[in-house]
């Protein structure tokens, strides 16, 4: 695996589209699987994807990559937050509230949450406290944040030049974890414990994409990596940590244009609102249908053009304007030089 011949910057359109591959498979997952084990008794497509579950991984790995586009841009750690939150916050709360209306008005009480649990679930912080979330999809939302915790950590700390030292120092806290199977939770949970090596592999291949460093100089750390999954994993995610290993090591050397479909790169663009929107509200539509005696592949195609639907509006409406007008008024605060571009640019 060559490196990159010279330093690259803008945004990766594959990224987009691996993106949208991700949105898709936990669509079906959820509608194919996680329906059928919720409500047995309800109608559902005759098949499963239960493959669906490795897609976690993949968006795992993604945000490792794609968090060097927020800290390349920034100049402070209240740059960063201020940005994640811009980019996180508002498209959540939306979400969350149509979610649960859509929940209260079908009298959909079997995914319904009590009244405390929902006030928690506005800090976005609910996982850290072993809260319900309103809708099970915002479990990876802890994950995140915990993240981007770490890395606010690395880079004001660590600094990106020692970054693959550090990342070293991370794996260690993991194996620390695989001897010490009662280590508290919630330090397993703010160190990204369970998911930090696929973090990592984005983290890499984005250091040769920008030509930082070499597949070459990598190669310790990417066998570290999979060494560290497959003494803590089964071997089916061994597998999987080899697949994105090597599907980002051919994304980067710039073989894998082909998947940058447009409706791949638009269902990318849209992915976050979708995946906060998709599920509950997938499953109210679903059990709807079935109620009403259509064809559960009727169900299925309803709640994808539902939920595709409010994720469009959702990410045109709130997302992007949302989160571009919280980083104006940031910006206002700061010295030109130091303002950061907005999250549609």
């Amino acid at each position: 695996m060559a490196s990159p011949p010279h330093v690259r910057t803008g945004r990766l359109t594959e990224l987009d589209a691996l993106r949208g591959i991700g949105a898709l498979c936990v669509l079906i997952f959820h509608y194919s699987t996680r329906f059928h084990e919720l409500f047995p008794q309800a109608q559902h497509v005759p098949f499963s994807f239960p493959g669906g579950n490795y897609r976690v991984l993949l968006f795992f790995t993604i945000s490792g990559f794609a968090i060097f586009f927020t800290l390349d841009r920034i100049g402070t750690v209240a740059d960063f937050v201020v940005n994640r939150f811009a980019r996180l916050y508002p498209a959540y709360i939306v979400a969350m509230l149509t979610t649960l209306s859509i929940e209260y008005l079908a009298q959909a009480t079997a995914l319904l949450i009590g009244p405390m649990a929902i006030m928690a679930n506005f800090t976005m912080l609910q996982g850290f406290a072993f809260i319900p979330e309103v809708d099970g999809a915002y479990w990876t939302l802890t994950v995140e944040i915990a993240f981007y915790f770490c890395m606010i950590a690395l880079w004001r700390f660590g600094g990106v030049r020692r970054l693959e030292p550090m990342l070293l120092l991370w794996l260690g806290l993991r194996t620390l974890y695989q001897l010490w199977p009662d280590m508290p939770e919630r330090i397993v949970m703010l160190l990204v414990l369970r998911y930090v090596p696929f973090f990592i592999i984005g983290m890499l291949s984005y250091r040769v994409w920008r030509g930082q460093r070499t597949w070459r100089q990598q190669a310790p750390y990417a066998l570290a990596v999979l060494a560290s999954v497959a003494v803590g994993e089964t071997w089916d995610v061994t597998l999987a940590g080899i697949v994105l290993l090597l599907g980002f090591a051919v994304l980067i050397r710039g073989n894998m244009r082909f998947i940058a479909l447009r409706p791949l790169v638009w269902l990318g663009g849209i992915s976050y609102s979708f995946y906060l929107i998709h599920q509950h509200v997938g499953f109210v539509v679903m059990l709807k249908m079935t109620e009403a005696g259509y064809s559960p592949w009727l169900g299925f195609a309803a709640a994808f053009l539902v939920a595709l639907a409010l994720g469009t509006i959702i990410n045109r409406l709130v997302e992007r304007p949302a989160g571009d007008a919280i980083l104006a008024w940031w910006n206002r605060r700061r010295e030109p030089s130091a303002r950061i571009a907005p999250l549609s640019s």
